[in-house]
């Protein structure tokens, strides 16, 4: 549908509904959870705030540059940008997805009694972002790069340095943050920097109607989805 979803909203409540469809409530490490949920509440806001900050900035310093030699420069400059998001997302959104293949493995007994993250989890994950990430999503390519804002490079710029600090920072921490969050909220930042007229916000209500979705959708389907392991492996005791 074009949408940008959360990976961080899917991973986190999917695991959630299938947690609680094998031992319960009580299961769920409520500091943990806590934890987890307060990166993905802050992280669009923290981008949105994070962008404008940088736009502001920028506009500042170049207010006196030509047009067409800040396009040049900061066409040249969002290869930089761009490389850093896509760093910080593997080593985000990486992290989590190992996290879930490592979890599956620790309770299977595959990794015996030491929690740890085996090599060829780390190449698979890598190997998987990297291929997804080049073939491309055209459809949400479209949305966050011409339907929120109009963007020009400099406004590209402001996002992807903004957003990728957001989540640089969130990963040190040890917080799982969902990238979609981040970038579009540094897109409106930069956005609504020229005015709130520019922002298309019929389609941020959708963006955000999608993520506030994919919470009790993930949750029902990991549950729905370990009911039917269960049901399934029963069969072969």
């Amino acid at each position: 549908m074009g949408i940008p979803s959360s990976s961080s909203h899917a991973l986190l409540f999917g695991t959630l509904g299938a947690a609680v469809a094998t031992a319960g409530r009580d299961v769920i490490i409520v500091s943990g959870f806590t934890k987890v949920s307060l990166g993905i509440v802050y992280s669009p806001l923290i981008g949105l705030f994070g962008g404008a900050m940088l736009m502001f900035i920028l506009i500042w310093l170049l207010h006196r540059m030509h047009p067409a030699w800040v396009s040049a420069f900061f066409g040249r400059a969002q290869v930089v940008s761009s490389a850093y998001m896509a760093f910080s997302h593997g080593s985000n959104d990486g992290q989590k997805t190992m996290g879930i293949l490592a979890l599956s493995l620790y309770t299977y007994g595959a990794l015996g009694s030491t929690f740890y993250i085996p090599l060829p989890v780390m190449i698979g994950c890598a190997v998987a972002m990297g291929l997804g990430t080049a073939m491309g999503g055209w459809r949400i390519i479209r949305t966050v790069g011409t339907r929120i804002v109009q963007l020009q490079p400099v406004h590209g710029f402001a996002a992807e340095t903004a957003a990728g600090t957001v989540i640089e920072i969130a990963t040190r921490l040890g917080v799982p943050v969902s990238t979609t969050h981040a970038i579009s909220g540094g897109i409106v930042g930069v956005g609504s920097l020229r005015g709130t007229r520019n922002v298309r916000w019929s389609v941020v209500t959708e963006i955000v109607t999608a993520w506030v979705l994919t919470i009790p959708a993930c949750f029902a389907l990991g549950w729905v989805f370990m009911l039917i392991g269960n049901t399934v492996a029963g069969f072969f005791r």
